[in-house]
């Protein structure tokens, strides 16, 4: 796990930016404070910032450079069976030199080429260059766990783990992207790949390979995706079937995960996924387990943490188990450190409590598991039920989702800076129509759970988890987002999903590893309610941040749609529960946080 960059320069003669590099390596720092280092071979430079997790000796320090290949790396992320690989490597006569994952992608790439990705099992982003053709090959993994950002600029390309990095280079676009705009309001601050909210800087979709020729000619390919519906022989399986499937698969995909050279935790917040994770992690023989969990204060009826549930399974499989209260007069001074860290705005309640548990937790180990995913992958939302038979696609899907419907968009930002044509599209809406309209999905509820697996939860979820964790130097891994787990459950029919508010199969599988208390108690939430009913100092910081003078000449959104919502924010809630209030006010503290 680690921070990636580099620059391309397509002049022949024209040598990369070591500078320009190292700026995003030094942007990049709490991501690897392990080590670092600089690779430079005339119009490439790689930059890297390391964690050190697999073989931790200085033999797979990176960038990593094979000269007897020709090939050297950049490379963030963890492949869980390079051990696998390396064996049938070495019986293809590759030699070895350090033992870590690293290498083994040289190899890998050598040996198959840019479809080598389609035998990694893991979290990637990497850059590979190949010294006798100039070439530079980019890629990313299937559900986009690692991230990984490019720019544009004349005469050449840059790319980083991080956007504020890339910007830290110099030289790059901070305009505002209208349409990246319109999805960061329509679609709780996710705004889907390849856009982000800067024009100059845009994002590899996940289960991408992009190629890059020494002339600047790009070729990019999708090498995996995600088909809903049965596949061959599943047509008699039971529930019971799919059911012992899916514990195998989990039970894989977690051990998997195990893969370290030191001691791996899991953030247990007390809801099924994590409990899940633990318990089979006990279950396959990890003792002194160490597990985590935050609570917040209560506000108002909304209690802040869950830690009647945490408790429950760490007592139960002997956990060595933290806790962590976070009352909100330490919350709100710890805020502009977290929104420091997003690589991009993330509105989401609950990034202040990932940041601050993941300070607390990188004290005492280096890896954790966490649970992100099993929602987006199981059915466990409220709106897919009413997709089951229904004959609207787009309009359901937006009506229980959106934040804003057109409507509201065109009150909300201000037309000196949009443009009116701008307004009269609804570009959010045409996107959903386009990804519903994909092959491969053919049920409503099948496409929305698609989109949600493969764009929404990428961009949400799994990017604050990421951007979190890495703040403090510490690696997450997801196991429900192990790629067998997700194709097998794309397979199995939405109503054995759906059932019993949602991720039945999942729950029944359960039930014979966690304690029945858990399962079945009401859904939860990663509880941050001083950021939901914004109220006192809280308040005053938001009103502080959009009354700035850069968010003034920013001029984004209407000055009388902010007051509106400053005037009785806890009124404006989205149909997701979030405050349209911190989603505007996130968006400038971000910009401002960044220096743009």
């Amino acid at each position: 796990m680690c921070g990636v960059s580099g620059e391309i320069r397509f002049k022949s003669g024209e040598a990369a930016s070591t500078a320009a590099v190292q700026a995003m390596c030094d942007r990049l720092a709490p991501r690897g404070p392990d080590g670092h280092g600089l690779f430079a071979h005339g119009r490439v430079a790689f930059g890297h910032r390391r964690l050190k997790i697999i073989d931790l000796s200085e033999a797979s320090q990176q960038p990593m450079v094979d000269s007897a290949l020709g090939l050297a790396i950049v490379f963030n992320g963890c492949i869980y069976n390079h051990r696998e690989l390396r064996e049938e490597l070495a019986g293809l006569g590759y030699s070895f030199f350090s033992d870590g994952d690293t290498e083994v992608l040289i190899k890998a790439y050598h040996a198959w080429g840019p479809d080598f990705v389609k035998r990694m099992n893991g979290m990637f982003a990497f850059a590979i260059h190949e010294r006798d053709s100039g070439r530079v090959v980019l890629g990313r993994d299937r559900l986009g766990i690692k991230p990984l950002y490019l720019a544009d600029i004349p005469g050449g390309l840059r790319f980083a783990s991080s956007l504020p990095a890339l910007v830290a280079s110099g030289g790059i676009d901070t305009d505002v992207d209208p349409v990246a705009l319109h999805h960061y309001m329509s679609f709780h601050a996710v705004v889907p790949a390849p856009h982000t909210i800067l024009k100059g800087v845009r994002k590899l979709p996940p289960a991408t390979v992009l190629v890059v020729e020494p002339d600047g000619t790009k070729r990019e390919h999708t090498y995996w995706s995600l088909t809903f519906g049965p596949q061959a022989g599943d047509e008699g399986r039971d529930f019971a079937e799919w059911r012992e499937l899916v514990l195998e698969t989990l039970t894989r995909a977690v051990r998997r995960r195990l893969v370290a050279d030191v001691p791996v935790g899991v953030l247990l917040s007390g809801g099924l996924d994590s409990s899940l994770i633990t318990a089979l992690l006990a279950e396959n023989g990890q003792s002194g387990l160490k597990t985590f969990s935050i609570g917040f204060e209560t506000v108002g009826d909304e209690r802040g943490d869950e830690f009647q549930y945490s408790d429950i399974v760490a007592r139960h499989f002997g956990t060595d188990h933290h806790r962590l209260f976070v009352d909100s007069a330490r919350a709100l001074p710890e805020l502009t450190d977290c929104v420091r860290a997003m690589s991009e705005p993330m509105v989401s309640h609950d990034n202040i409590g990932f940041f601050l548990l993941s300070q607390e937790v990188a004290k005492q180990v280096k890896v954790v598991q966490s649970g992100q995913g099993a929602d987006e992958v199981f059915g466990g939302y409220h709106w897919y039920p009413p997709l089951l038979e229904s004959r609207d696609a787009v309009g359901d899907y937006a009506r229980v989702f959106f934040d804003r419907d057109h409507a509201e968009m065109a009150e909300a930002l201000d037309p000196r800076f949009i443009g009116p044509r701008f307004i009269e599209d609804d570009h959010s809406r045409r996107w959903l129509e386009q990804r519903f309209a994909m092959p491969g999905a053919e049920r409503p509820v099948d496409k929305a759970l698609r989109l949600d697996t493969t764009v929404m939860l990428v961009d949400d979820p799994v990017k604050r988890v990421d951007n979190m964790t890495m703040a403090a130097g510490l690696e997450a891994r997801v196991p429900f987002l192990d790629h067998e787990l997700v194709e097998l459950a794309a397979r199995i029919p939405a109503e054995m999903k759906l059932p019993d508010g949602g991720k039945y199969v999942l729950k029944e599988a359960a039930r014979s590893v966690v304690p029945a208390a858990v399962i079945d108690r009401p859904k939860g939430y990663f509880p941050v309610p001083a950021l939901k009913y914004l109220r006192g100092p809280f308040l005053e910081r938001v009103r502080d941040v959009l009354n700035a003078p850069s968010a003034r000449q920013r001029g984004l959104f209407r000055r009388d749609y902010l007051d509106r919502l400053l005037a009785d924010p806890e009124r404006h809630i989205t149909p997701l529960r979030g405050s349209k209030l911190w989603q505007v006010a996130l968006l400038e503290f971000w910009f401002q946080e960044q220096g743009l």
